[in-house]
């Protein structure tokens, strides 16, 4: 699962990708397009809860879940029609399961603004009217397709084509992008091959200035009104000072934190909240050799979750034994949780719950 940083050009996209994923693949520069391939990273997901099950399960190796992090160079007003670099970088955004949209929220006139003011609101217009206009594109295309199958007598191309038709009439009479558009489960099936942009689940990430960590300016709210309308998620980041925290050693960092009011990284948030928007969830397994946190997608079942570990344990599925880091936080070991009832056996129908330890039995 990969989730694509997207945004106008100068918005502090590489420099959050960098710090993000402890790296400097991204060149990060004070004008458009310094980015021009996109770059791409693994970010760990910090989790309280593998510190938990070591404080009772010592293991050799603790190993967090990871997600795929793509920095896509910046997007232009006229994109679409192949203004700045245009459709390709489109393309690329095409190939990511998310979309974190990077606005600027701080003000600053030695950092240029490609629009020339800072205005969150019209960076997200923006942004979204070109994916729009790429999408309307792609169903103008993918119609005279689905036409000419379904008159064949094509069953799921009639269905296609309604659900192409839906698509199209959404974006040109509402105006809105296609995650806002009331498509059933099966309907977006239908249609995913096409890899809409405007489809994508989004989260807003605000690049704040360091006075504002807290993400307190007007700006920032303006930005949460439209996530709030569009039942998105929005993070506040200073970019500038999370990259500066990111080079530190970890007892320079912790002082710093400190120094700057900060529980944790924000980058650390904004990392759980992505995690969130490609709908992910962690479950573990536990041991002395290691203590790891596995990302599977949100209603995933016992089997699937056991095809994280391996393809063959999908397969070869017999039951898993299964408890929550709660339970092992309150009876200390799992031979407690034994004795006391709280390890659950479950078997092929089990929905993985967000936090389960497990252990599972396979056909070898």
């Amino acid at each position: 699962m990969e989730a694509g940083i997207v945004g106008l050009p100068n918005v502090g996209k590489s420099t959050l990708f960098n710090a993000l994923t402890l790296s400097k693949a991204a060149e990060s520069a004070n004008y458009p397009f310094c980015t021009i391939e996109p770059n791409e990273g693994v970010v760990t997901i910090p989790d309280g809860r593998l510190q938990q099950i070591c404080q009772y399960i010592v293991p050799q190796r603790v190993i967090p879940a990871v997600m795929k992090l793509v920095d896509i160079a910046g997007i232009v007003k006229g994109a679409s029609e192949g203004q700045g670099l245009g459709n390709k970088f489109l393309s690329h955004i095409r190939q990511v399961d998310a979309i974190l949209q990077v606005v600027r929220c701080f003000e600053d006139d030695d950092v240029v603004h490609v629009e020339g003011k800072v205005d969150p609101l019209s960076d997200i217009f923006v942004i979204e009217t070109e994916l729009m206009f790429a999408d309307v594109e792609s169903i103008i295309g993918a119609i005279p397709r689905a036409q000419k199958a379904a008159r064949a007598g094509d069953k799921e191309a009639k269905e296609r084509l309604a659900v192409l038709e839906k698509c199209q009439q959404w974006i040109e009479t509402e105006e809105r992008p296609l995650r806002e558009c009331d498509l059933t489960e099966n309907e977006r099936f239908s249609v995913a091959s096409f890899g809409f942009l405007t489809l994508k689940p989004i989260l807003y990430v605000a690049n704040v200035s360091e006075n504002d960590l807290a993400g307190q300016h007007p700006l920032v709210e303006r930005v949460r009104e439209h996530a709030r309308a569009a039942n998105s998620g929005v993070v506040a980041v200073c970019a500038k000072l999370e990259s500066e925290i990111a080079e530190l050693d970890p007892a320079d960092r912790d002082e710093m934190l400190s120094a700057v009011g900060l529980a944790e990284p924000a980058l650390a948030v904004l990392a759980r909240e992505a995690y969130k928007t490609l709908g992910l969830q962690s479950y573990f397994t536990a041991g002395e050799k290691e203590v790891r946190a596995w990302p599977i997608p949100a209603g995933a079942t016992a089997p699937q979750a056991a095809g994280v570990i391996h393809s063959d344990f999908e397969r070869g599925f017999i039951r898993a034994e299964v408890y929550s880091v709660n339970d092992l936080m309150e009876l200390k070991s799992e031979k407690a949780i034994k004795e006391a009832g709280r390890m659950r056996v479950e078997g092929k129908a089990y929905v993985m719950q967000d936090g389960d330890v497990c252990h599972f039995l396979v056909n070898s």
